[in-house]
């Protein structure tokens, strides 16, 4: 359809509305209107005569029911505000046409769907920031230090003033880089530059970071507070990650992914972990490798190699290498070379157990929910457990508590967020009150990552094939959670 047309259709609804006795349709030659009222609005389905009414009615309450998902109040200026957040559930709902069959907790899933990697990238972003500024410093306490020294000798200061200069001069030469170093740690005020006039530029791809930051930084700027939850939260994923590993030739990543789920009366109904080594050779002369694995495992894990790995080596010695040794790996490139995969329903395997308890009572449900990490070898960060509240019980009233909250009114779910969960606090609880039937705050589900792998497999040795002389090697584990959920 062309938007000439779309545009007439919606031209032409206004002055149907009052011509046919139906409330909830009206029909022309070509098309019908199956419409509903939203207090000042009206959610119109447009659809041609030969659908079925009665899906389209059914499709039609559905949109209806997205709208106060993004929307305080059903006002035009209001829709308009969270157009985009409407149209892409809406997106979920119909495709090319016919209606998709979806409900809506999977449209708030469908669209609220994040990615990792963005996650892991502003991570080490802020990572690397933060070791950049603790250098600074130090380099700042060195040349102070080393000033007082040249005052306190009367001597020039080591790597100042020099080409005859005096010792006073190298003190003023020290000083003054003291302070420059300094003053780049302090937050200088920049006045807010006042838009150019002219037509703006076109949308740069890749430029979404920098926007956000310049967004930030004029927040600050005109003396807006950012949420210290918000800032303590994107810290916290700071610490998941080490500093920025010295990536060498040879650079091996180990990573583990859990799928886990539980009843809410106890009991595992499902666990698979499922973890993977990747290598990557940056230095063609390192190409003819073989890697020493140890694996510590005593769970039952089921390892599998490559096809193009000496499958034969690897179980006598634990040696990864391909089966034509003449051959070299791939250079520059992530190669998966070892596979791993546990799939149990042992209770005892849980490495974080979940106890949701919601009890009746007068004037609602009094919820109370604790963990316990079971695999002390283990270090949680950014521990996020999310337990979903009813729409209409208000704010929860929060009693005892470990850690942190907060409320989400829009997709009513409350998350306890923890920084780190490891063996000195390997157990805690949360306790609430709120308006609601125990079936209310299920399923739960719980988001974690760690440096530390589930499976302790790790990679011990490389060594060259030709003279067995060893190669340096850099790893990074990491441990996710694909899904984790108490039903």
């Amino acid at each position: 359809m062309t938007r000439t047309r779309i545009e007439g259709l919606l031209a032409a609804f206004p002055k149907l509305m009052n011509t046919g006795k139906q409330h909830t349709f009206v029909e022309t030659e070509s098309v019908r209107y199956v419409y509903q009222p939203l207090e000042k609005l009206y959610m119109v389905l447009i659809t041609t005569k030969n659908s079925n009414i009665l899906e389209d009615l059914e499709t039609l309450r559905l949109f209806s029911r997205v709208i106060p998902e993004y929307c305080r109040v059903l006002e035009e200026s209001e829709i308009s505000e969270h157009c985009f957040d409407l149209i892409f559930a809406f997106d979920e709902i119909v495709a090319l046409g016919y209606r998709e069959n979806v409900n809506l907790a999977q449209i708030r899933t469908f669209t609220e769907m994040d990615s990792h990697e963005e996650k892991v990238f502003r991570a080490v972003r802020e990572t690397q920031e933060r070791e950049a500024k603790a250098e600074m410093r130090r380099k700042a306490k060195e040349l102070q230090q080393a000033r007082r020294d040249a005052e306190r000798q009367g001597k020039k200061a080591p790597g100042f003033g020099g080409f005859g200069s005096s010792a006073i001069s190298g003190g003023s030469t020290a000083s003054m880089i003291t302070e420059t170093i300094i003053d780049t740690e302090k937050p200088k005020v920049i006045p807010t530059p006042s838009r150019p006039s002219g037509p703006s530029k076109a949308l740069k791809l890749g430029a979404k970071g920098k926007e956000v930051e310049d967004f930030v930084d004029k927040l600050k700027l005109e003396g807006e507070n950012i949420s210290s939850a918000a800032n303590k939260r994107s810290s916290e994923i700071a610490k998941v990650l080490p500093p920025p590993i010295n990536v060498e030739s040879v650079h091996m990543k180990i990573e583990e992914k859990i799928s886990l789920t539980c009843g809410r009366d106890g009991g595992l109904q499902n666990m698979e972990v499922h973890g993977i080594i990747m290598l990557r050779i940056s230095d063609e002369k390192y190409g003819r490798v073989r890697v020493q694995v140890e694996n510590e495992d005593k769970k039952g894990v089921q390892l599998q190699t490559h096809p193009n790995v000496d499958k034969k080596l690897f179980t006598t010695e634990s040696l990864i290498g391909l089966k034509n040794p003449e051959k070299s790996f791939p250079l520059n490139n992530d190669v998966g070379v070892l596979k791993w995969r546990l799939q149990s329903t042992d209770e005892a395997l849980i490495p974080l157990t979940i106890n949701c308890w919601p009890s009746e009572s007068v004037n609602g449900c009094d919820v109370n929910i604790e963990y316990e990490l079971q695999e002390e070898n283990l270090e949680l960060n950014d521990v996020v457990i999310t337990i979903p509240v009813p729409s209409g019980g208000g704010a929860p009233v929060i009693g005892e508590l470990d850690g942190e909250y907060r409320h989400d009114s829009r997709r009513n779910i409350l998350e306890w967020c923890l920084p780190v969960i490891d063996a000195k606090n390997k157990s805690g609880s949360l306790e609430f009150s709120i308006a609601g039937q125990p079936n209310d705050f299920f399923p739960v589900h719980v988001s974690f990552i760690s440096k530390k792998n589930y499976c302790n497999i790790q990679v011990s040795k490389v060594s060259q094939i030709d003279n067995g002389s060893p190669v340096r090697f850099s790893t990074e584990t990491v441990f996710l959670v694909d899904k984790y959920e108490i039903l």
